[in-house]
């Protein structure tokens, strides 16, 4: 594979995974959504699916890693290191792109998240919060233990990646980047509840970067402050199922 077909290929399957993650949670989250409130199931399957669409787009260019962690737990793996930086470039892009083209999907209910007086029973609806449309929040802010559920997540999601390498009728039948969603899905509905499950570095600053940009009315704080736990959380997972997975298998 080419620089240029990694880069392109992780640029728009990292945009797609974002595009229907972050759509789902503003489907989810944003006042005048149809699907508002329909639940933490939906939006574990939501990301599934952008896994499958991205993953599977992605694959004939840059076998569709679209996540840092991913990459690295190969590149520890393989001790093969120098295309790393093309594909962690092409997933930071794709994921603000995909930011960006979430925020336009949903433009007209980010505009609308402002207050608005009842003069009727002199109620006022506050804003809605927007971060977490495009990046994580802890449910507990721990430092420590949001870096430690993150770890563990993350090798949750990267060494059964690498051990599917090994199953090779998963590879002949071209199943593999399904059986990779279902995962997701799984990691989110089990793992999810503490740190809302980045296990992705670039799924995570990406968006925040785009959040803190965009002319959004009443977002709130883009939370710079967290934003190095789900940065160094997945890298240090994917680098563990790396290493453990060499060692094991």
């Amino acid at each position: 594979m080419s620089n240029g077909d990694i880069f392109v290929g992780e640029v728009i399957g990292t945009a797609i995974l974002i595009l229907f993650g972050a759509g789902v949670c503003a489907a989810v989250t944003l006042r005048y959504s149809k699907a508002r409130a329909s639940g933490w199931v939906v939006i574990a399957f939501g990301w599934g699916f952008g896994v499958l669409a991205g993953a599977y787009t992605a694959a004939p260019l840059s076998g569709g890693q679209l996540n840092p962690a991913v990459t690295l737990g190969i590149a520890i793996d393989t001790g093969k290191w120098g295309k790393v930086w093309v594909y962690l470039l092409g997933q930071l892009v794709g994921a603000m792109l995909g930011a960006v083209l979430a925020y336009l999907v949903y433009l007209a209910q980010f505009q609308a998240n402002v207050r608005k007086e009842d003069t009727t029973e002199g109620t006022a609806d506050e804003p809605v919060p927007t971060l977490g449309i495009f990046s994580t929040i802890p449910e507990i802010r721990n430092p420590i233990a949001n870096l430690v559920t993150e770890i563990i997540a993350t090798v949750a999601l990267v060494l059964p990646i690498l051990a599917f390498g090994l199953t090779k009728g998963l590879g002949e039948s071209g199943t593999t980047v399904l059986i990779v969603s279902l995962l997701v899905v799984g990691i989110g509905l089990s793992l999810g509840g503490p740190t809302g499950y980045a296990i992705n570095p670039a799924r995570d600053l990406g968006p925040r970067i785009v959040h803190t940009f965009l002319p959004i009315p009443n977002k709130g704080t883009s939370d710079w402050g967290y934003a190095w736990i789900p940065v160094v959380g997945p890298l240090i997972g994917g680098a563990i199922a790396g290493g453990l997975y060499n060692a094991a298998f």
